[in-house]
């Protein structure tokens, strides 16, 4: 479906602008001329293998990883291209990416997973005690809407911030840190309590306007209902449970690569002020300083598989199977918004809104729907997708533009798409083996 866009994505932008201008990496060198390929393959899934062959040799990518399950059984992972370009290492299929705001899918279920256990209210006052950090600049007086914003809210991108009106204070942790008088660079709850002296661009509830610092909020809420660390909890109560242990808060530094984590490029090696260590304030390669991924652990810091996001994204899918959510709690999670988050000027629903952490268009027969999430950073495009039919899967990449300027994974969804329509038939097998610990 290409004449009128991505039928997963919606052209929507759902995570930080780069703004940066768009430049080749350079010509392959004689060792990429061969596209590297892990992982099995099967005659039946070939759309998919050729797909991702062009796909990386005609926008220059340097190494992605897909992942795609059939009714919760996984049938296709494979690796393409480089992890590491300068070692030659190919990218596996269970090779670790960053994968930005896809984080935000799992802070929403760990949010309404403790919904159902009474431990959090979906429409109870955030700042309701200011507690676990929630306090005020010496001086700046608080806007008297923050009362009024709810978990619901911040699940929704309703609670007030418009970072194309104002700023998205997560990607400016030394000027905060200097604000607060603080060490940079700042660490979530820094970020917080500069932003309680931060007037509000909207009222909350009035309208939708992605934040990331709503979903850096959830996982405070998180804190404050567990008493534990956001990614012990998360890595604990919701990702172990699957199966997946791989999963974890990535590393600023090129020198915290995690084992298995692919190295990130940026087309012209593009680079920026450093926001920590010794080289504050000195250009260093985007991916690795131009900003603060630890701070970002709620909303835009997991490092994980496409194996792990199809895992997780089956379970999301088949409640009744996985247990991870109730089927009342999914249906909550995926239902329309109300007012103008949901509806246009004239009332009319829109064809693509923003449940409780997935983007969804509804598609066919009452009640069907796509659902999905995408992820940007520099060095990074991810994109995961539940579609309506029982197919779930997950594409990453290691650079966030092509050549001609788009996030791979917006170019590549309505081809994943027609791909998966080409499969005539879908094996059997399941590459999980076991089925995960309940």
């Amino acid at each position: 479906m290409t004449s009128h866009g991505p039928r997963s994505l919606g052209f929507l932008a759902v995570s930080f602008a780069l703004g940066v201008a768009p430049a080749a990496f350079g010509a392959p060198s004689p060792a990429r001329e061969a596209l590297a390929e892990t992982g099995a393959a099967h005659p039946a899934l070939e759309p998919l293998d050729a797909l991702m062959r062009r796909f990386l040799k005609e926008h220059d990518i340097p190494g992605a990883a897909l992942a795609v399950a059939k009714d919760g059984r996984l049938v296709y992972a494979r690796g393409f291209g480089m992890a590491d370009r300068e070692r030659e290492q190919p990218v596996q299929p269970d090779s670790l990416f960053r994968i930005a705001s896809i984080s935000k899918p799992i802070t929403a279920v760990a949010v309404l997973r403790q919904v159902e256990r009474g431990k959090i209210a979906l429409d109870q006052p955030v700042f309701a005690a200011r507690p676990n950090g929630f306090q005020l600049p010496l001086g700046q007086p608080a806007d008297p809407r923050l009362a009024n914003i709810t978990v619901r809210h911040l699940l929704q991108h309703r609670g007030g911030w418009d970072r194309d009106v104002s700023i998205d204070p997560m990607f400016h942790s030394t000027a905060i840190a200097a604000a607060l008088g603080t060490k940079p660079p700042a660490g979530a709850s820094d970020v917080i309590r500069f932003m309680m002296g931060w007037r509000l661009d909207f009222d909350p509830g009035a309208r939708y306007a992605y934040s990331n610092f709503g979903y850096n909020l959830l996982g405070r809420v998180i804190e404050r209902a567990t008493g534990r660390n956001y990614e012990q909890h998360v890595r604990e109560e919701v990702l172990r449970p699957l199966g997946i242990t791989g999963a974890v808060i990535g590393k600023t530094a090129a020198a915290g690569r995690a084992a298995g984590e692919v190295c990130y490029y940026t087309p012209g090696n593009q680079t920026g002020l450093s926001v920590m260590g010794a080289a504050i304030g000195a250009q260093v390669p985007q991916p690795y300083g131009a900003w603060h991924l630890e701070a970002m652990d709620s909303h835009g810091g997991w490092i994980a598989s496409a194996r792990d996001l199809v895992r997780f994204g089956s379970a999301v899918a088949a409640p009744e199977r996985h247990k991870l959510l109730t089927a009342e709690t999914t249906s909550a999670m995926f239902a329309r918004p109300e007012g103008p988050a949901g509806r246009d000027a004239a009332g009319k629903p829109k064809d693509v809104y923003y449940g409780m952490g997935w983007q969804v268009r509804p598609v066919g027969t009452e009640g069907c729907a796509n659902h999905w999430h995408n992820g940007l950073l520099a060095g990074t495009s991810t994109l995961l997708v539940l579609r309506h039919d029982g197919l779930c899967w997950a594409a990453l990449f290691n650079t966030q533009r092509t050549p001609a300027g788009a996030p791979p994974a917006s170019v590549i969804d309505p081809l994943i798409h027609q791909a998966a329509d080409a499969v005539k038939a879908w094996p059997s097998h399941d590459l999980w083996g076991a089925a995960p610990p309940r």
